[in-house]
């Protein structure tokens, strides 16, 4: 409501015509055995006792309690576990702090206090208290914290939640989220229909539809509006729209996940938080039985939940959306991820919602591979999209977010990767998923996608695998595809050393077409001074062709090296290392066509496997040591 539009009588009048009891609460009776009507207000107090009560307390009282006053001298709140009854003009003193509040807020204050934190300190000392009866609870108006049209901010305190209070801009604003809690505790009772509930459900109607036209920013404040009259509806569909504005942040859809028709999209996103890892007491178990509470089979979410935990799980809708999600699961599975999106962001206009309670696709956000790709950027584009149907105007596309080439391994990403070095093996002309058998492990297999940086970290060492010795270098690399089509394996957290053991890859990869390998060792310090090292090998059909390592100053090389890619020009003493390194990315990409996706990198899941040594056996007289250290944290 505006100011203008807002009438205390019209107010205060539609929530008594309204008033019925709280579901479950005890009924008022009439002797017929009927409801009763409780009288919520009292007659309005005239001036002459406004006045007098102004007077008695040395203050003006603030406009919209003013005008309340006039009307109803007094209100049946009836907040659950809160307030219940507010007192009219003769009731109402100063509060002044019977609990000695002022010195404990006082106390966290600290060096820096907000504006905020200073107001609410001196709050209990100058407030005036309206309550008459309440559970522990306190309604009080403070003239310190003020604001230009002179209303006074109403803070109410529950004693015995141990909270701060709750803090209204204004005693008019107060009773207005009263009256919407009003309606949302009555929102089960199939007798409460008047003219608010049917105008917010109408509200909630208009907002979906709405939503599927993509005018979701329009949706917004209508469901938020009828969520604070508790409205059916109104939150899940609220959830959906939030949940794509921030695809990072889970919501909980209640008995939406044992529907039939919408378990496939929301189960597995209310599974995604137990299988992160990340969950509160009871674990799995705590999650199966809030599932089996909700109507879902326990069997159908131990699958759903296993499945998400491996990384199997697959976004699988029917339909022409259902290709197309298809389609785009096989380009990100490989790093084309852009590819991927332009593929779901063609398709969005037919995607059909299973029921009247789903308006966009969020099931996409729980699956493994195509799940990163939602930014919050990408879920406004959904939003913003029309589909199920219905007409409007399709929003601008979003540019691509990966970078040609290989440059951007010098910029460092928002979630610093490359963490260490990096190392990597192009193969061109063959499919990824040969890759381990040109340069894995033994029996080495692709893995489901997932984070690259989490497999490598959570990798056993040497020392913790049977028949892998200690000297040896394997890597667990992320598999992809280029746009140029070279297959590629990046170790992008490579905390190994290019030393003189080292050996390439490259030959071991050429064997069906060209390989190419390259390994940035970064600069360290310990033990000794070693400098930031680059080496590149090219070899095809089994044999080296040509390579080089630079070391500082040092370079070594063999060979016959195109002139493009020649270390003398390319590293250059009076460049920085970085200048240095972003040349030779750069003329790798112009010279050899290589490129790295780094949103699959980055952000992304790809699959993964364990590749066979970097380094070679030491040699007759080469000595070696190795000193594995482990830490325990003692709780004391």
């Amino acid at each position: 409501m505006s100011d203008e539009s807002f009438n205390w009588h019209r107010f205060l009048g539609r929530w008594q015509e309204e008033w019925v009891p709280r579901a479950g609460a005890d009924e008022d009776v009439d002797e017929d055995g009927g409801q009763s009507v409780v009288p919520l207000g009292r007659p309005g107090a005239d001036e002459a006792a406004i006045a007098a009560a102004e007077e008695r307390l040395g203050r003006r009282l603030p406009p919209s309690y003013r005008e309340f006053l006039a009307v109803s001298d007094g209100w049946h709140v009836e907040q659950t576990a809160g307030v219940y009854q507010l007192g009219g003009a003769a009731d109402i003193d100063w509060f002044r702090d019977p609990h000695d509040l002022t010195p404990l807020y006082e106390e966290n204050l600290g060096d820096n206090p907000s504006e905020e934190d200073v107001l609410l300190a001196g709050m209990w000392q100058r407030a005036l208290q309206l309550e008459t009866d309440s559970d522990m609870s306190y309604a009080l108006l403070d003239p310190g914290d003020s604001d230009q049209d002179g209303e006074w901010a109403l803070y109410v305190y529950k004693g015995w939640s141990g909270e701060f209070p709750d803090r209204y801009p204004s005693f008019r604003a107060y009773m207005e989220v009263m009256y919407r809690g009003f309606h949302a505790n009555r929102v089960d009772r199939p007798d409460f229909v008047n003219a608010t509930t049917r105008a917010q459900d109408a509200q909630v109607e208009e907002a979906r539809l709405l939503a599927l036209r993509g005018r979701y920013e329009e949706a917004l404040p209508l469901l938020e509006e009828a969520l604070s009259f508790g409205r059916p509806r109104s939150a899940v569909l609220l959830d959906q729209l939030r949940q794509l504005l921030a695809p990072g942040n889970i919501r909980d859809y209640g008995t939406l996940a044992a529907d039939p028709r919408y378990l496939p999209e929301i189960l597995p996103l209310q599974a995604m938080t137990p299988a992160g890892g990340e969950w509160r007491l009871g674990g799995d178990d705590h999650w199966l039985g809030m599932m089996a509470a909700r109507g879902v089979a326990r069997r159908t979410a131990e699958a759903v939940l296993g499945a998400l935990r491996d990384g199997t799980h697959h976004y699988e809708p029917s339909g022409p959306w259902g290709r197309a999600v298809a389609e785009a699961r096989e380009s990100a599975r490989w790093g084309a991820t852009d590819a991927a999106w332009r593929a779901l962001r063609d398709a969005l206009p037919l995607w059909e919602a299973p029921g009247p309670l789903l308006i966009a696709p969020i099931g996409l956000l729980a699956d493994p591979v195509l799940g990163p790709l939602i930014t919050p950027e990408r879920g406004r584009e959904i939003l913003a999209t029309p589909r199920c149907g219905e007409r409007g105007p399709a929003p601008e596309p979003l540019p691509d977010l990966d970078p040609p080439g290989l440059a951007w391994l010098t910029e460092p990403a928002a979630n610093q990767w490359p963490r260490a070095g990096y190392r990597c093996v192009w193969v061109q002309g063959v499919d990824p998923d040969r890759l381990p058998a040109l340069i894995g492990e033994e029996g080495a297999e692709l893995s489901a996608p997932m984070d690259a940086y989490r497999a490598s970290w959570r990798a056993p060492r040497p020392h913790e695998r049977e028949g892998v010795e200690l000297w040896e270098d394997r890597a667990v690399v992320a598999v992809g595809r280029t746009a140029e089509a070279w297959a590629f394996a990046v170790d992008g957290h490579c905390g190994q050393h290019l030393n003189n053991r080292f050996r390439s890859l490259a030959p071991d990869a050429s064997s069906s077409g060209r390989a190419v390998e390259v390994w940035r060792d970064p600069r360290h310090s310990s033990p000794g001074d070693h400098p930031t090292a680059f080496h590149l090998s090219v070899a095809e059909q089994g044999e080296e062709l040509y390579a080089f390592t630079v070391r500082g100053t040092e370079m070594q090389r063999t060979g016959e090296i195109p002139e493009a890619l020649d270390p003398v020009r390319l590293f250059r003493p009076e460049d920085t290392e970085v200048d240095c390194e972003r040349r030779i990315l750069e003329a790798l990409h112009t010279e050899l066509g290589l490129s790295l996706p780094r949103f699959a990198l980055t952000r992304g899941r790809l699959r993964t496997f364990t590749t066979r040594s970097w380094t070679r056996a030491p040699r007759a007289g080469e000595g070696f040591a190795y000193a594995y250290l482990g830490f325990v944290r003692h709780r004391g």
